[in-house]
């Protein structure tokens, strides 16, 4: 595998960070994660734009254009070969030395790595994850903006720990008030009478690429789409729920907290929604 890094492509046994690289020491960087589909990158300019969002947002200054950063996405699936792919964009404020002062790195870090991934199997995509809701809280917006798609995930892996520690792969995580967020990598959708609701960003959730694509395609899939804060109570009396991510795609959910959701099984519009989200992947996209 070649990895991108910093100007040039390199064997993955030669993509080396210092020690003093910020994002390694503090988590002080942004990351994007984009898919690849027969040689089509999904949603690669919403993508980037976030990055530059993110970025912007932590005073850390990308050092090239979105124009030349969308080019090398597409040089690291050419270079490796890759069709179907999962391509992980990474900037880091860059070396600097054992104190905060974002001032003392001079150049950020950038390297993108294209590779394959299977983030659940497929038996759970035909037959449905079962989650369970863990003690971690979600960050406080105010505190962290969950718009910051920033190298420091540690709360959501507490809380992903928490749930493998419970026999589970994945968890739903609340805000300080009890109200759902998220999962741990993914958004969380309910499907209740012809309305397809989700929690809203300023609860603390990131608005996902691929949660905005299934609000889009809800709509003409005789789905009322909404935002709407919602509690535990919500999920267990759902119709359907399903879970939305870049790596993930989207996941039906059948049981939360050891309550059945709906009759047991994915849903119709879940059905729906999958078979509509991977057409679209067939078809949309920038070709490389």
């Amino acid at each position: 595998m070649k990895v991108y890094l910093n100007g040039k492509f390199v064997d993955e046994s030669k993509a080396l960070v210092s020690v003093f690289d910020h994002g390694l020491l503090y988590g002080d960087g942004v990351f994007e994660g984009i898919r690849s589909y027969g040689g089509r990158i999904f949603k690669l300019h919403e993508h980037i734009d976030r990055l530059f969002e993110s970025a912007h947002t932590i005073m850390l200054e990308i050092p090239m254009t979105r124009a030349r950063l969308a080019e090398l996405v597409k040089q690291s699936l050419r270079v490796n070969r890759l069709r179907d792919a999962y391509i992980r964009l990474v900037v880091t404020r860059g070396v600097g030395d054992l104190g905060l002062d974002p001032r003392k790195c001079k150049r950020p870090t950038v390297f993108i790595i294209a590779d394959k991934i299977s983030l659940y199997p497929k038996k759970l995509y035909d037959e449905g994850l079962s989650l369970i809701t863990v003690a971690t809280q979600r960050n406080v917006p105010e505190a962290l903006n969950p718009q910051i798609k920033s190298l420091n995930y540690l709360n959501n892996i507490l809380g992903k720990i928490e749930a493998i520690n419970a026999g589970y792969e994945e968890a739903i995580m609340l805000s300080a008030s009890g109200y759902v967020t998220e999962c741990t990598g993914e958004n969380i959708f309910v499907v209740k009478r012809k309305q397809l609701l989700t929690p809203p960003p300023y609860v603390g959730v990131l608005r996902g690429i691929t949660r905005g694509t299934v609000m889009e395609l809800a709509a003409g899939h005789d789905l009322h789409v909404r935002e709407e804060m919602l509690t535990r109570h919500d999920l267990y009396n759902a119709d359907e729920i399903f879970l939305t991510g870049t790596a993930a795609e989207i996941v039906p959910v059948v049981r939360i907290d050891g309550r059945k959701i709906g009759s047991g099984r994915p849903g119709p519009a879940t059905k729906r929604l999958q078979a509509a989200f991977h057409q679209m992947t067939k078809t949309g996209g920038v070709r490389y």
